[in-house]
């Protein structure tokens, strides 16, 4: 039986648990509908192109998991930022864990998406915005049919969060091979603050698939300050689809650090549907091995006098692969706006392979508009310099490596996340730097 049918004939009994009253059930049978209808990507699809599924389809995943296992803080602390106080949502292979957690209802909802489906306080915020932000497709349909657990996140008008928010989801390894289909609803209402930071993380060497889906709605000057932190194991692989809708006025970053994991796609959709919205989009990749990360990005340009920024850098080593498809589309009515959009690389392995893809489609006559890439080997004269100066040539490279990222890492705004990133930089390249970018 294929992965596509496995899921078909398990939607069915899913389906008897579902509460028919619910207000997405007509969503989740249009969805199901629509994945039967479509099924899984393939590299016949542009913007698939460069990166194949077929590897990952063959596993027998759990589509369910069959017991639900508890883990201790001593076990996954070392995965949370425990440097500063935080909230936090927990996921263990799918199941909330309260005791992880730390969720709040004080002038804020920082809790589970479980519970907003549920009540009937919650009824008028999931039909304005659950399922309103993101742009169909086979996967997120799949996650729509199946998804009943993830962050539910409400910040109403004119509240700053005073510490970070943190979603993070476990994989025990209690299955031979698990699929997970987290949902995510962020709603950052007028002149509201936020910073989130996301992780998936497994642990044992047991297959995972992650097919996770985030929306997040940026109200008249919001501001979200969002962090995605992908460091996982080599047999852990991620589809993620984080869709972001901003109202004028509205400030939206997103950080991808992509560290590990055997494939990780990240999909990252921007709509700017008021005039004034800033958008970024900054990553870091790192790779070794045969590790693959495809950065599939999209700015949506729809109000005039808004501003775009893309800068993505990426290191990769052995024969790991990197796909950057970046697109900025700009209507006709999006006059004087301010686009950027680059994506540079660096190849230390002859065998390492990029594929960068940025795009513009420009409709209107009064903008400013840029992009482009570059795929290189480190600078041989500035790293023959740094080795004139006493410095030793594995330290050489570090320092030109981390150079490199140095801009990336200069927005990062949480001090206790941008040393632990640090860290985990110095850890890809091997060295021990001992100061802080």
């Amino acid at each position: 039986m294929s992965l596509k049918e496995k899921l078909l004939s398990s939607y069915l009994a899913f389906e008897d648990h579902l509460d028919v009253d619910s207000p997405i059930h007509d969503l989740r049978t249009d969805a199901i509908k629509s994945f039967e209808t479509q099924g899984f990507p393939t590299k016949k699809e542009e913007e698939w192109k460069y990166t194949s599924l077929n590897a990952l389809l063959k596993e027998d995943y759990s589509i369910f998991p069959k017991k639900e296992n508890s883990l201790e803080i001593k076990d996954v602390k070392k995965y949370f930022l425990h440097d500063v106080d935080t909230y936090k949502i927990v996921f263990v292979d799918g199941v909330y864990s309260s005791f992880l957690s730390e969720t709040t209802h004080e002038g804020m909802d920082v809790c589970l998406l479980s519970s907003a489906l549920g009540k009937d306080k919650y009824k008028p915020v999931i039909e304005a915005y659950y399922n309103k932000a993101i742009k169909e497709s086979s996967l997120i349909s799949l996650n729509t049919a199946f998804a009943k657990e993830g962050a539910y996140i409400y910040i109403p008008k004119h509240t700053e969060v005073e510490k970070p928010i943190e979603i993070i989801n476990f994989a025990t390894g209690n299955e031979a091979a698990l699929l997970l289909q987290p949902r995510n609803l962020i709603v950052v209402e007028e002149n509201a603050h936020v910073q989130i930071i996301e992780r998936h993380q497994s642990l044992s060497e047991n297959a995972v698939l992650t097919n996770s889906v985030t929306e997040i709605f940026a109200e008249k000057r919001a501001f979200v300050d969002y962090y995605k932190i992908q460091n996982d194991k080599v047999t852990a692989s991620l589809i993620d689809h984080t869709h972001i809708k901003q109202e004028r006025d509205s400030i939206c970053k997103v950080h991808t650090f992509s560290f590990g994991g055997k494939l990780i796609r990240n999909n990252l959709n921007f709509y700017q549907h008021g005039e004034h919205c800033d958008s970024v989009l900054n990553g870091i990749t790192i790779l070794e091995g045969k590790q693959h990360v495809d950065h599939n990005t999209l700015v949506h340009h729809i109000a005039p006098n808004c501003e775009s920024h893309q800068d993505y850098k990426g290191i990769f080593d052995d024969n790991a692969t990197g796909v950057f498809n970046g697109k900025v589309y700009v209507e006709k009515e999006a006059q004087k706006l301010d686009a950027f959009q680059q994506n540079n690389n660096i190849l230390i392995s002859d065998k390492a392979t990029i594929n960068s893809k940025p795009q513009l489609e420009i409709f209107a006559d009064d903008v400013k508009c840029s992009h482009g890439c570059t795929i290189g080997q480190l600078d041989e004269d500035a790293l023959f310099y740094l080795r004139s100066r006493g410095i030793a040539k594995k330290e050489a490279r570090a320092l030109l490596m981390y150079a490199f990222a140095n801009n990336v890492l200069e927005s990062v705004k949480i001090p206790e996340l941008k040393e632990r990133i640090n860290k985990l930089i110095a850890n890809k390249i091997g060295v021990n730097i001992g100061f802080n970018l």
